[in-house]
């Protein structure tokens, strides 16, 4: 089955530089779309950035877009989340999931993700 495993979450200060892994094993990820998601403690946990991993297109969320890049490596079965400019309104559990590539959906709708990954800590502090 499909196994989803994030790396890269560290504490760094406002301004800083974070690139996320989601690495995945089991299938390869060609017909799917892969989301990044944040939880910060007490809150919902909020669609980032997606990437449909057969033609590349990307969804960034607002409060990221220009800040944040996410991209894929085919060979490595793999998708990153480069996080520049980082504040501390960006901390939170970074989870990796993926959905099957069939039809568009309006935004990051959470329950139609799954697997989902353990999930990655980011802090951003001072």
């Amino acid at each position: 089955q499909l196994r989803l495993v994030e790396s890269g979450g560290d504490l760094v200060q406002p301004g800083g530089s974070l690139r996320l892994s989601c690495a995945a094993s089991g299938y390869t990820l060609d017909y799917y779309i892969i989301g990044w998601f944040r939880q910060a403690p007490g809150q919902e946990r909020e669609g980032v950035s997606c990437i449909t991993f057969r033609d590349g297109s990307v969804y960034y969320a607002e409060s990221v877009k220009g800040r944040f890049t996410i991209s894929r490596d085919i060979a490595k079965n793999t998708v990153y989340l480069q996080m520049n400019s980082l504040k501390p309104d960006d901390a939170g559990v970074y989870y990796c999931a993926a959905r099957p590539d069939t039809s568009p959906v309006q935004g990051m709708p959470r329950l139609l993700f799954g697997p989902w990954g353990q999930g990655s800590q980011v802090t951003v502090s001072s």
